[in-house]
């Protein structure tokens, strides 16, 4: 029994014991929990996961193994017919580019503000359909499961067109595995174009040719040490995780891995869609604890290296204007923090993984591209080769 869920975790490289498993097993026998799909979830995290830096290994595996399976129905228990989110999803509005087109905006970012406080205020109840009330399902700037070409996404799990121009949810973001497995060694090889060796620090490692030079030369056993060699190299990479970056999770996990390994001095933050006031190292608290990006600038100096990844697709009110941010109030803009972390750090470059080809389609990439004075690179091998010689200068 769940020995689908067992394997899976140990190719994950969970370590998980037989044990462990004889233990979830009993556990489920004993009937702690019954038809619930998610208190089995919590009872089998409990008994098969010990640390929790393998907690999101253990989510993408359960994910993967129990894909599709809801609430059971048994003796007792209530049953429907249909889930309640198939019913939901019916009511999504799908409309043809000719429909899409007579869908007119608001008029900018400070007028579709004013139009929801309106409406806020105006409404009464649920509204499905149609193109002025906050609801589902219609052509309304505020809602789900509609279209609108920029409007605020209230209460549905994730993004369909990636035209929000504010999304009032609370979502959560899995942070990158520093441990998974590189699929190609190339990110690893370019990467190494920036490591700059420096001769440093007290003797500690053998220099077995200086040692055999001076026993020929000599006639006795001379054995000569060597200042251990450090990577001299310290850089500063900033991750935007969430929202449209879902789709490029795999290739920032290779880049963030081969990146751990090939430099010695490494810091990681997370943000999301542009830099503001705040960025935080584990996703898992990134509402509470956040650090301030002025203490970011404080603590590591000019000399090292920024580099920022992340599809950079996103309102460019999200860039230039105060408030624009997608999930919270932002007293200033994305532009005023890159250009200000941008003096700070002036060997800088952003990885974006959308391919180059495309960046054209999307007006805030364009921006971004712009405020890094055109030190944009695409996440490829040459990309990265390019990316690094611009930091190596």
């Amino acid at each position: 029994m769940f020995l689908k869920l067992f394997f899976g975790l140990k190719a994950a490289r969970v370590p998980v014991s037989l044990r462990e498993h004889l233990t979830l097993v009993e556990a489920v026998r004993a009937d702690l929990v019954s038809y619930d799909i998610e208190g089995f979830y919590y009872l089998a995290r409990a008994a098969l996961v010990k640390d929790e830096r393998h907690l999101d290994r253990f989510d993408r595996v359960f994910a993967e193994v129990f894909k599709g399976v809801e609430s059971v129905g048994g003796e007792g228990v209530e049953t429907v017919d249909l889930p309640e989110e198939w019913l939901r999803r019916l009511a999504e509005k799908h409309l043809s580019e000719e429909e899409k087109a007579l869908v007119e905006s608001l008029g900018g970012f400070e007028k579709l503000m004013e139009t929801l406080r309106q409406r806020l205020e105006e409404q009464q109840g649920r509204h499905q359909g149609g193109s002025k009330w906050i609801g589902t399902a219609g052509t309304s700037p505020f809602g789900a499961f509609g279209y609108n070409p920029e409007g605020v996404r209230i209460g549905q799990d994730r993004s369909r067109h990636r035209r929000a121009v504010k999304v009032w949810d609370r979502r959560d973001f899995r942070n990158l595995d520093g441990d998974v497995e590189i699929g190609t060694r190339t990110i690893k090889v370019a990467l190494r174009r920036l490591r700059r060796w420096a001769r440093e620090g007290a003797h500690e490692e053998l220099d077995l040719d200086g040692t055999i030079r001076s026993t020929a030369e000599h006639g006795y056993l001379d054995v000569k040490m060597r200042p251990e060699r450090h990577n001299a190299v310290k850089v500063l990479m900033l991750f935007d995780v969430g929202g449209s970056m879902d789709d490029h999770v795999r290739v920032a996990e290779e880049l963030f891995s081969a990146a751990r390994s090939e430099f010695k001095h490494l810091e990681y933050r997370y943000f999301h869609n542009c830099l503001y006031e705040g960025v935080w190292r584990d996703n898992r608290r990134r509402w509470t604890e956040q650090t301030p990006t002025y203490e970011l600038i404080n603590t590591y100096g000019p000399d090292w290296k920024l580099v920022i990844v992340g599809d950079a697709s996103m309102s460019p009110y999200e860039v230039l204007y105060p408030g624009g941010a997608n999930e919270h109030w932002n007293p200033e803009s994305g532009e005023t923090w890159l250009r200000r972390v941008l003096a700070h750090w002036t060997s800088a470059a952003w990885i974006n993984p959308v391919p180059e080809r495309h960046w054209g389609y999307t007006q805030s990439i364009g921006i971004l591209r712009e405020i890094m004075d055109g030190r944009m690179f695409p996440m490829t091998l040459a990309g990265l080769e390019a990316a690094t010689r611009e930091l190596g200068r």
